[in-house]
């Protein structure tokens, strides 16, 4: 899939939401910097901690909301948005663009949005998923070759959305601020488009 993205210098800022200073998410940041100094050994092992030390609410059963990356690292739980955010922050604070992609899944009823991770390494973006791995699902840091937790294959329900995104979709952010339960949010309520 041909990802559209910008300049990859733009997906280096911070935001509200993508809090690239928050001085926890900094610290995060430095600690796995200071372990591997290569740019993909970097991204690869802040992927790996997002995916397995944060947990995702619905596996998890925990109802809280969190959306900035600051609130994730603090609750250990958010959802794959969440969860997005926190590694957007983590590898755009080490100097590494990434920004945020989404999937667009159905189940059965309603389309929803999954969120993703696109990085810039080795001269080109590589989608990433750290929703978090559990039976049935195996999502790893691949260059070249993706290993999504939802794989769109011919004949199945969804759809690869191609554009990368600097900031949070708005309709994701919408969603995650008004609703007041994170697992009802799941059932009811997530949003289709970005």
């Amino acid at each position: 899939m041909q990802l559209v993205a910008g300049e990859p210098t733009e997906y280096l800022v911070g935001d509200m939401v993508v809090e690239v200073d928050h001085p926890a998410v900094r610290a995060l940041s430095g600690e796995l910097r200071a372990a591997h100094p290569d740019d993909v050994d970097f991204t690869r092992a802040a992927f790996e901690w997002v995916r397995d030390r944060i947990r995702h609410s619905v596996d998890a059963q925990d109802p809280r909301i969190t959306v900035t990356a600051g609130e994730v690292l603090s609750a250990g739980v958010g959802l794959c948005y969440a969860k997005s955010h926190l590694l957007v922050a983590v590898v755009r604070a080490a100097g590494v663009p990434a920004g945020l992609c989404y999937q667009q899944l159905n189940d059965g009823g309603e389309p929803f949005l999954h969120g993703l991770v696109a990085v810039y390494l080795e001269g080109r973006w590589h989608r990433q998923d750290p929703r978090g791995n559990r039976t049935g699902i195996d999502a790893q840091f691949r260059l070249g070759q993706e290993q999504l937790a939802y794989p769109i294959t011919e004949g199945s329900a969804g759809r690869d959305l191609a554009e990368v995104h600097v900031q949070p979709s708005p309709n994701v952010i919408t969603a995650l601020r008004g609703a007041q339960d994170a697992l009802e949010l799941c059932r009811t309520g997530l949003p289709a488009t970005p």
